[in-house]
């Protein structure tokens, strides 16, 4: 992934056990991928893998490669997300975003 910004973001849900939070939350993710300045889209929830350095207590996680910052930041203000906050918010308790770039 030369050359790439990575955004990741994990959310924790308000109420872990709703099946219609969970779906309601993945449908807007998957909405959320059509936002044209996304590369690359990856929505995951927790493996089963189970080590002490191992944070699996999210529900769900948002990873994105765009090709540069400034098509990170057109992201963050396309309707589209706009919209998806509006409409998932409700669903979460916590999020944690993680963003990167390519070490030199």
């Amino acid at each position: 992934m030369k050359d790439s910004f990575i955004h990741h973001v994990y959310f924790w849900l308000n109420n872990p056990e709703s099946e219609v939070d969970k779906a309601t939350l993945l449908d807007g993710l998957q909405k959320l991928s059509k936002v044209p300045t996304i590369r690359e889209v990856h929505i995951g929830v927790p493996a089963s893998t189970n080590r002490d350095v191992i944070d699996g207590s999210y529900a769900f996680s948002w990873l994105c490669v765009f090709s540069t910052p400034e098509d990170q930041e057109i992201y963050q203000t396309h309707p589209i997300h706009l919209k998806f906050i509006d409409q998932c918010k409700h669903t979460w308790s916590k999020v944690v975003v993680y963003d990167s770039v390519n070490a030199k």
